[in-house]
């Protein structure tokens, strides 16, 4: 079957009594592909097919050591017989990559791995950077940080479908932006669009604004944990539980943050009596791999 040619998950519902008649539900959106699941499908979904399209033999993009956009870009790259090129922060990794798990698996499906400071990542978008990376790899389609970019909103807006139309609320974590900005648009007005930030950092809204007009959505800043990849026992322990009652893999990264915030939140009142909350999955359980390794 082609990589993309499934585009259907269920709707998980969480068999809880909670207050206020709340009831919770998970699109499990984890479910769509075994590598390139959730999220990281979606935003790749029309950057490869665009590839594919213009015969484009390389795909180059950027990430961190413990990237889940890393490793599904190298898994779907593989599945779709194209070349790919991972540009990753932090040029001191270069010497111990063989204990990073992502990366290991980033190899072994073919990406060619190129390792850079920290000041030169910052610059990665700037034009003396990207012609240094077509000189050094040659022709590419280059695929963000993240994989946010209008193609992969194009992707993310077809997480919703039009039986979704039922729920209040629609939740999910947000890294890039990307994500949130295709449920943004595929939203109705009546809907409110619940973003729960993996980073402490305020670029955000900017970036989300860029993509959408519409105003039915708003972050929850409080439950990052101290920030992208940082994690404590209350969110581990609260991972396993979940999975325990509901048979549900959380990641510790995303999606455990935000359930962990969105549970919080209906145990304070915090969503209206009656509602439906849909809680989108966007997979990353690739992240469990780093856990034993001490994710930085």
């Amino acid at each position: 079957m082609d990589l993309f040619e499934k585009d259907t998950v269920i709707n998980q519902k969480i068999d809880f009594s909670f207050p206020l008649g709340v009831e919770l539900y998970v699109k499990r959106e984890d479910l769509l592909h075994q590598e390139v699941s959730g999220n990281k499908f979606r935003k790749l979904k029309y950057n490869l097919l665009k590839a594919k399209e213009l015969g484009v033999s390389k795909v180059l993009t950027f990430g961190g050591a413990y990237s889940n956009h890393i490793a599904a870009t190298a898994a779907a790259c593989k599945l779709l017989d194209l070349q790919c090129v991972g540009i990753i922060r932090g040029e001191e990794i270069a010497s111990k990559y063989h204990e990073n798990p992502t990366l290991i698996k980033a190899l072994r499906d073919g990406m060619q791995l190129h390792f850079v400071s920290r000041s030169w990542y910052r610059e990665k978008t700037q034009a003396p950077r990207l012609l240094e990376l077509e000189e050094l790899f040659g022709d590419f389609l280059l695929v963000p940080e993240g994989g946010s970019n209008e193609l992969a909103i194009l992707g993310a807006q077809e997480i919703l479908k039009p039986t979704d139309n039922e729920f209040d609320y629609i939740c999910c974590p947000v890294g890039t932006g990307g994500t949130i900005a295709g449920l943004i648009r595929s939203s109705k007005q009546k809907q409110m669009v619940l973003g729960y930030p993996a980073l402490k950092e305020d670029f955000l809204i900017q970036e989300i604004m860029q993509w959408t007009d519409k105003t039915n959505w708003k972050l929850v800043r409080d439950y990052h944990f101290g920030g992208y990849a940082k994690i404590n026992d209350d969110l581990l322990d609260f991972i396993r539980k979940f999975e325990k009652d509901f048979a549900i893999l959380l990641d510790p990264i995303y999606t455990g943050k935000m359930l962990f915030g969105i549970l919080q939140d209906i145990q304070m009142g915090r969503f209206k009596e009656n509602s439906k909350i849909l809680a989108v999955h966007t997979g990353g359980l690739q992240g469990w791999n780093n856990i034993t390794k001490g994710i930085k």
